[in-house]
């Protein structure tokens, strides 16, 4: 070995030795004999060849095992969603270690000088919660219970477009009760399901009913799911078809039983001559017996009546819903037992809002203005749009098939997202009805809200009566 450490000592010497009798020497002293033939020097030559070769191959290993990546460590991350089997859950996150403190403080220590005073903080009882200024649409029957709350529906419009108007304030709105103002105590913009009796006129001509019975999808299309449906027609009387129930099959199969119902003939009817009496000689008929007289049918449209009922019937719906009445008619009345006073009372007592279609002559360009003409035993054909006007609601005059599926969406739209306020009437619980006015404080708006309410009569306490 001490031998093999000289040798390797020479040939580094000998890498730098100019002459060959350097090299000769260190190999005689390495094999112990004389070199006279330069074996030495081939010797030394090999010996610096394998030196270079040693050398390259030790720079070649460090540089190689240089640029190896550091082993990673395996991180636990989800595979991607697969389609042959379920998505695998995320890891559960980890809690940092709080470090605990060395020297806990005592519990009789005091506060040091130097250190501010804590805050004091008020916590609510156990169940409570903080009130954040904001009112809901569910705290408007949680909350408040006295019959003296008045609840104030309405919708805001631009004037120049027609469009729903958002984002206005409590601060905007101003409520006069008979011209006295009144502080707002609820406000919300909340979206309310829907209570809707959709009221169908038969009286119309065949023509009008037909073009009304191919618009059956998109009244369907106008409910969401969650709103509950009832369907009356009239003409001479009244019928229900559905009681409330949601946008479902049986809602459906009802709507397609009424496509086979027919308008009235707008003809003129026939009292007269062989296709009324048969046939005649001399003025007598034929065979003999007395002659017989025809009279055309009375003419009835009880729009009143039919309003009335289905008042009746969603006054007995669920307070939380807002209640509608969406009549498709030309608006006349005649025949009703029911007056309009007494309808209008029913409809402002219950809060319900009155929404409509005007078809046929009513849809025309002067239909308002010849509606102001009361002919004797053509009825009244203004009395829609002063439901609508009283009760905060409105009528949309259409004629075509495309502009009568629109109006469908738009009453259901403007009646579900209205604003609700809601303020406690100040002395004794009114006995009539008192007139309410609503004004927003922004230019060039139209405001739709009931003209006025009419309380519920007190509920006598007594024995065999529930408070």
């Amino acid at each position: 070995m001490r031998r093999f450490r000289r040798f390797c000592y020479s040939i580094t010497v000998l890498l730098d030795a100019p002459s060959e009798q350097v090299w000769t020497s260190q190999v005689a002293e390495f094999t112990g004999a004389q070199d006279t033939e330069g074996t030495g020097r081939d010797v030394v030559r090999k010996w610096q060849w394998a030196h270079w070769l040693a050398a390259i191959l030790w720079v070649t290993a460090v540089l190689g095992a240089a640029q190896q990546p550091p082993e990673q460590k395996p991180q636990d991350i989800p595979d991607a969603p697969s389609a042959t089997r379920p998505p695998q859950p995320f890891p559960p996150p980890t809690a940092p270690v709080q470090p605990e403190p060395e020297n806990p403080p005592a519990a009789g220590d005091q506060a040091s000088p130097n250190q501010p005073p804590k805050p004091s903080i008020k916590t609510v009882p156990e169940g409570a919660a903080t009130p954040d200024g904001k009112n809901t649409r569910d705290e408007l029957y949680t909350l408040t219970t006295r019959v003296n709350f008045v609840v104030v529906p309405v919708t805001v419009k631009d004037k120049n477009t027609g469009n729903v108007v958002d984002g206005l304030l409590p601060k905007d709105f101003s409520v006069y009760e008979d011209g006295v103002k009144q502080k707002l105590s609820y406000f919300t913009s909340d979206p309310f399901f829907l209570s809707a009796a959709v009221i169908f006129d038969l009286g119309l001509p065949d023509a009008s009913v037909q073009k009304i019975n191919q618009t059956f999808a998109a009244l369907q299309g106008a409910f969401s799911q969650y709103d509950q449906v009832s369907l009356y027609t009239y003409s001479s009387t009244v019928s229900r078809l559905t009681d409330f129930t949601q946008v479902n099959q049986r809602l459906v199969q009802a709507l397609n039983e009424l496509k086979l119902d027919r308008g009235r003939n707008s003809g003129i009817p026939v009292t007269s001559g062989p296709l009324a009496t048969g046939p005649v000689i001399n003025g007598l008929p034929v065979g003999g017996g007395p002659v017989s007289v025809s009279t055309p049918p009375k003419e009835s449209h009880v729009l009143n009546d039919a309003i009335l009922r289905a008042a009746l019937e969603l006054a007995k719906q669920d307070r939380t819903r807002r209640k509608i009445i969406f009549v498709i008619s030309d608006g006349r009345e005649l025949g009703s037992t029911a007056s309009y006073a007494d309808t209008l009372k029913i409809l402002l007592t219950n809060q319900i809002s009155v929404y409509g279609v005007g078809t046929d002559t009513s849809s025309l360009p002067a239909y308002k203005q010849l509606s102001r003409l009361h002919l004797p035993r053509q009825g009244y054909d203004n009395l829609l749009p002063r439901y609508a006007s009283a009760t905060g609601g409105e009528v949309f005059p259409e004629l075509s098939r495309p502009a009568i599926e629109t109006a469908y969406t738009k009453a259901m739209d403007d009646a579900r997202n209205q604003y609700t306020l809601g303020y406690q009437a100040k002395g004794t619980l009114a006995t009539t009805c008192r007139d309410l006015e609503v004004r927003v404080d922004v230019p060039d708006l139209d405001v739709r809200a009931r003209a006025g309410y009419c309380p519920l009569p007190p509920v006598r306490e007594g024995p065999g009566v529930n408070p």
